[in-house]
This record gives structure tokens, C-alpha cells and sequence, in this order.
């Protein structure tokens, strides 16, 4: 915090000499990098000593979705990066903390702002199905990587771990890791598929039977 401050300090004084001015832009960029690195430390932190504490609700799963492509619209227009939305109805509820549940969409997007290849589209799918002799409602995220994958899916999700072998690009290596830990405290699975230069994430939550509020629940949203 105080290195982010002094380097506003110094951005407010708009000094345009070089190559002081480049100086300045780089502690600014790697300040904020380091606060972010930081944080995501202590959420991991968090999850692993298990003192997460998670106030469950009933989330129209769809609203979340539609919330997050709203949310990430201009990054995405950005990289001409178009998002196809498939859903079979209009409604699917899970079971979540909405801060964390949004923690996990929201990392799951950083990635694909930061991965995926520029005018690409991504599929965003959600259905029901039985899985594990249960019924589960499934969260389909698929898009195609601007580098090549060279990693086993199972080492996108340990910590600190990035699919391309470049460490110019912003990034902890935490995202997934983070997703996966929160998708699976609040009771779902997390899979990653890697098909040639397709990155698929697929998510898993216990189906929950439909209860009178839940068309306000969609509407509210």
C-alpha cells in the first residue's frame, strides 16, 4: 500500500521527463501487480486453513452468468472476443455464498480476457444431468488459447501454475487454483478439458429442487 501510494504521489507531479516517466509507468504497473499477487495469497491462505466463512443461498445461476459477460463486455470487445450463451431454460439454481460464487466467475473471465485467442468466440453452456448417479446442474466455459497448452490439466489448478511459458503476461497463476478451492468448499467439482488449443472449464453443483421464491429470485436479478 505504501509503495502504491508514494508511485500516485509521483503520477500526480505529471512529470513528463524520460526516462523518469517510464519509471514511474513500470513501479506503477508492478505495484499493482504485487497488491493483487498479495491478495490472492491471503484468499488462498484463507481456504486452506479453512477459516472461509460461506453464508449459502439459493443463486439463479443464469442471472450470475449473464451478470459476468456484462461485467467483462468491454475487456472482451477489447480483444474482439464474442460470447455465445446457451441455456436450455431460464432457470438454474444452486446452492452458493454469491461472493465467493462470483469470485470463482470472475476468475474464470481475468482468464479468458488474459488466454484467450482475440477474435474468438467463447461458449458459455448451462444444463442439467445426471453425474455421479446424481442430478447436477453444469457450467460449461470453453474457448480456444492464444498459446499453445503444454501442461496437464490437473497442473492448471495447483498454485502458481499458467498454461504458457511466457511470465510477461499479468498474472499470479493463482486464478484457477483459487476457482477450483472455492467451487469445491461450496460443494461442486471443478474439471478443466484441454483438447489441442480448446481450454473447457466445466463445473458440477448439486441440482437444487425448484421452491415457490425462485421465479422472484430470477426477476430480483
Amino acid at each position: 500500500t505504501s509503495i502504491i501510494n508514494y508511485v500516485d504521489l509521483r503520477k500526480r507531479e505529471r512529470i513528463e521527463t524520460e526516462p523518469v516517466k517510464g519509471y514511474i509507468e513500470v513501479l506503477d504497473v508492478k505495484s499493482q501487480r504485487l497488491k493483487q499477487l498479495t491478495d490472492d495469497l491471503v484468499e488462498v491462505s484463507r481456504i486452506s486453513s479453512g477459516n472461509l466463512v460461506l453464508n449459502l443461498e439459493r443463486i439463479n445461476l443464469i442471472e450470475l452468468m449473464k451478470q459476468a459477460v456484462g461485467e467483462f463486455s468491454e475487456k472482451l470487445e477489447e480483444k474482439n472476443i464474442s460470447v455465445v450463451q446457451n441455456y436450455a431454460e431460464d432457470l438454474f439454481v444452486i446452492q452458493a455464498d454469491s461472493r465467493h460464487m462470483w469470485r470463482v466467475i470472475e476468475n474464470l473471465f481475468h482468464n479468458i480476457c488474459k488466454y484467450a485467442l482475440s477474435g474468438t468466440r467463447v461458449f458459455v453452456d448451462i444444463q442439467k444431468m445426471e453425474y455421479d448417479e446424481h442430478k447436477k446442474i453444469v457450467l460449461t466455459i470453453k474457448n480456444i488459447s492464444a498459446q499453445p497448452l503444454k501442461v496437464r490439466p490437473e497442473e492448471l489448478m495447483e498454485r502458481f501454475i499458467r498454461g504458457e511459458e511466457s511470465r510477461t503476461t499479468e498474472g499470479s497463476g493463482l486464478g484457477l487454483s483459487i476457482a477450483s478451492s472455492l467451487t469445491e468448499v461450496q460443494g461442486g467439482k471443478f474439471n478443466i478439458v484441454l483438447d489441442g488449443d480448446l481450454f473447457k472449464v466445466i463445473l458440477f453443483f448439486p441440482w437444487q429442487e425448484p421452491q415457490d421464491g425462485d421465479q422472484s429470485l430470477a426477476s430480483e436479478e
